[in-house]
């Protein structure tokens, strides 16, 4: 999903890159200074779909043990940033932070942050949450009404005394911001994680002929994104902050197969294939379309994905978009050929082509609240298909 992210729990290889420390009031108050430790926050992004810029201006951190605190509960200490910091984020990938500061805290444990967006003043020239499309002009994000309290993430981090917990705030671009129907209006809907700041990281190099703007690495445990990136312009590219483990490398390309790399290890720096830039092969692209409705209308806070099962195993995600914000559409580009998968070894990839699976896809729509929805998505005899969900 890219960039920076909010780190905690051990101080990584980023070290001391901090901008703006500033004052924390509430939460930590009054409590002995061997007792307290300090939460340093950064964030990054994930690629965008599309645009050539996504800003948003970040006014304020809010930090609580609770994860069922509300915003006018006590219990909060707040990291304001003066002044807000405007902030590109797409900038901010494969493995590129922008610092927002530290703030002093009482040891515990800590359950929620809640990220707090500047509003779009009125008529300025410059607004503070804006999206550039490719191509296109500076145009204002709208934002929910309710952001002025915070966007609200749940977060796992504990803080010792004496030490710091080091978090980075994912922010993810590409599915963040959302068209309105044919208004010209794009909405931002954050999603964003928060995540430790580790110095584990995935990373390789890519084809240049694989270009940036449509280009996608992730890292995937279970058909599941964990994170993802965009290659920079030499092909390079870097998935960091991964907790140890396991995980599938996915590429996707508009125009090109998508490639598999199974079992890669991450806990450190694990590279895909040291001193060999990935290809991959050339294929035709079909349409996976549709809307997601219920009876009382469209579902807009809906998202749709398009998964395949490769033989043996195992499950990846191949595209991913939220809906429109009127009328709760979508549109998933996928490869109509064969993906083609390799093992890690350390050393030189063997790709080989699950023709099994070509073009034959699962699409599963999710929303708030709702069940997962799935329906099969068949784009191996033609260049377009439409999948409809009702709730």
């Amino acid at each position: 999903m890219n960039s920076n992210k909010l780190a905690w729990i051990g101080l990584g290889a980023w070290g001391a890159m901090v901008a703006a420390a500033m004052v924390a009031c509430g939460g930590g108050g009054g409590s002995p200074p061997d007792a307290q430790g300090t939460m340093r926050f950064a964030i990054t992004d994930a690629p965008a779909c599309g645009y050539d810029h996504v800003w948003v201006t970040v006014e304020k951190i809010r930090v609580n043990a609770s994860s069922n605190a509300s915003d006018t509960d006590a219990g909060w200490t707040d990291l304001t940033l003066s002044p807000a910091k405007r902030i590109d984020l797409l900038t901010l990938t494969n493995g590129v932070l922008e610092e927002l500061g530290s703030t002093p805290l009482a040891a515990g444990h800590y359950s929620q942050v809640r990220l707090v967006l500047a509003a779009n003043a009125a008529g300025s020239a410059t607004p503070a949450n804006a999206v550039q499309p490719t191509g296109g002009a500076v145009l204002p994000l709208t934002t929910p009404s309710g952001q002025q309290s915070g966007v609200k993430l749940l977060a796992n981090a504990d803080v010792a005394a004496g030490q710091m917990a080091d978090l980075v705030l994912d922010f993810d671009a590409c599915h963040s911001v959302v068209q309105a129907g044919n208004s010209g209006q794009y909405l931002l809907k954050p999603v964003v994680s928060v995540v430790p700041r580790t110095v584990s990281a995935i990373q390789g190099s890519l084809a240049t002929s694989l270009a940036p703007a449509s280009t996608v690495v992730s890292a995937q445990q279970n058909g599941t994104t964990i994170r993802a990136t965009a290659p920079d312009a030499s092909g390079n590219f870097s998935l960091p902050f991964l907790p140890a483990g396991s995980y599938t490398i996915v590429i996707t390309s508009d125009g090109h197969a998508t490639g598999v790399i199974a079992n890669v290890p991450a806990g450190a720096t694990t590279t895909v294939i040291p001193g060999t830039a990935i290809t991959l092969p050339a294929s035709a692209m079909a349409d996976v379309t549709g809307a997601v409705t219920a009876s009382t209308g469209p579902v807009t806070d809906a998202t749709v994905r398009a998964t395949q099962s490769l033989s043996g195993g195992p499950v990846i995600e191949v595209a991913r978009q939220s809906v429109d914000a009127t009328a709760a559409t979508y549109r998933l580009r996928v490869p109509t050929a064969a993906p083609v998968k390799a093992t890690y070894s350390g050393t030189a990839l063997t790709f080989a082509a699950d023709t099994a699976v070509a073009g034959k896809y699962t699409a599963e729509a999710t929303a708030a609240g709702r069940a997962a929805l799935t329906k099969p998505a068949d784009v191996s005899t033609s260049t377009s298909v439409q999948v409809n969900f009702a709730y």
